[in-house]
C-alpha cells in the first residue's frame, strides 16, 4: 500500500483529505508542522508527501528543503498544497525542491491524478 505523509495543520483540511485519500487505497500519516514533516519523512519512509506550505514555524518551503537535503529526500515525490495560487507560489515552492504544486481548495481527482504522475506503479 502506498504511504503518504500529509502536512496539514489544519484539523479539517487533514479530516477530509485524509479520508478521501484512504477511500482511494492510500494509507495517509500526518504531520503538523514543518519539523514534524522532516522528522516523519525521515522515520516513516513515505512514498509521496502533500506539503501545506503556510505551516506554523518552519513553512513548507524550508520543511521541505530539509527533506531534499537528507537521505530521505532523494527521489521522495513532494506534492506542494496552498491555497496561494500565484505564479510566484508556484516557482517558490518548485525552488525549494517539490516536484508538483497543487491549490486549495483540493480537486482531489486533479490531486489523484498528480499522484499518479509521480508514482505510476499506483495508477
Amino acid at each position: 500500500m502506498v504511504k503518504i505523509l500529509l502536512v496539514e495543520d489544519n484539523e479539517m483540511n487533514r479530516d477530509m483529505l485524509s479520508r478521501r485519500l484512504e477511500r482511494r487505497g492510500y494509507e495517509v500519516i500526518f504531520a503538523h508542522d514543518g519539523e514534524e514533516a522532516v522528522a516523519r519523512a525521515e522515520a516513516d519512509a513515505p512514498d509521496l508527501v502533500l506539503m501545506d506550505i503556510g505551516l506554523p514555524g518552519i513553512d513548507g518551503c524550508e520543511a521541505t528543503r530539509r527533506i531534499r537535503s537528507g537521505p530521505a529526500g532523494t527521489g521522495l515525490p513532494i506534492i506542494a498544497l496552498t491555497a496561494h495560487a500565484m505564479n510566484v507560489d508556484e516557482a517558490r515552492a518548485r525552488e525549494a525542491g517539490c516536484d508538483d504544486f497543487d491549490t486549495k481548495p483540493i480537486d482531489l481527482p486533479r490531486l489523484i491524478g498528480k499522484i499518479e504522475k509521480l508514482l505510476p506503479d499506483t495508477g
